[in-house]
């Protein structure tokens, strides 16, 4: 259930929270140190990645259950948000087609976007992948679910930038917990570091929140950018407007 601002309703005992969260990003946006501090939390369930993974791998773990369809995992995720709160993070290289025709997941999970500049996206992923093509980036498809989200809940959903996040971490998680129904924990802006279980079969990807303890700005630099590969400057010039519209609805972070 639905207040009149969007923010879900709480039930259980003590104002327990129960649902679903959803966090979707486009990949190298800092999404895995987002779910690293929801795994510091210990109120959620925090599930990495099980959209993306089905659509990688084939299959998707959750509290030991191996998912194999969108509508299965939706279902999943569902039912236990019905008994505690379940948060998951995923990056939108992918088009999750079940996501976008599910009316009901649309309507009543909590869906909260996180954003990060285009240029510096393009060219951490491109170093990992070196085939890196058009629409993995994510921005489209991020704008595209986001605006099924709109049309679903007649709200507009929370849209987090990650500048905003390594700039003041305490007030951009405040202000998503205050958007989401999710008490503020400021111990879980700091974690233990190290590789999570759950990455194994993507490593790589997650080598720098690996050895952070919180959120922290890692200085790269990448011999192919935007601006000396024609390639990747057109993947920008297609991203960027998506990009533009997401920024201009972002939490203001005061």
């Amino acid at each position: 259930m639905r207040s009149l601002l969007g923010v879900p309703e709480f039930a259980g005992i003590a104002g327990s929270r129960r649902g679903v969260i959803a966090l979707w990003s486009a990949p190298r946006s800092r999404s895995t140190a987002f779910l690293r501090m929801m795994m510091a939390r210990g109120d959620v369930l925090a599930v990495h990645e099980p959209f993306s993974r089905l659509a990688d791998f084939g299959e998707a773990q959750v509290e030991g259950r191996t998912i194999r369809s969108e509508d299965e995992l939706i279902h999943t995720l569902c039912r236990i948000g019905e008994e505690t709160c379940v948060f998951f993070k995923d990056t939108m290289d992918f088009r999750y087609e079940r996501v976008l025709a599910d009316d009901r997941f649309l309507r009543d999970a909590t869906h909260t976007f996180l954003i990060r500049r285009p240029d510096e996206v393009i060219a951490s992923h491109f170093a990992l992948n070196p085939n890196l093509e058009r629409d993995e980036i994510g921005f489209a498809y991020l704008h595209e679910l986001y605006l099924a989200v709109v049309d679903a809940q007649g709200v507009e959903p929370v849209v987090l930038d990650s500048a905003d996040l390594l700039e003041n971490p305490e007030a951009a998680v405040r202000a998503y917990c205050d958007r989401t129904g999710l008490k503020f924990d400021e111990a879980a802006l700091r974690w233990p570091p190290g590789m999570r279980p759950e990455w194994g079969r993507t490593e790589r990807w997650h080598a720098d929140v690996s050895e952070t303890d919180g959120f922290v700005a890692r200085q790269r630099v990448y011999s192919q950018t935007v601006y000396n590969n024609e390639i990747l400057a057109s993947y920008h010039k297609y991203h960027l407007p998506f990009f533009e519209y997401l920024r201009a609805r972002r939490v203001d972070i005061l």
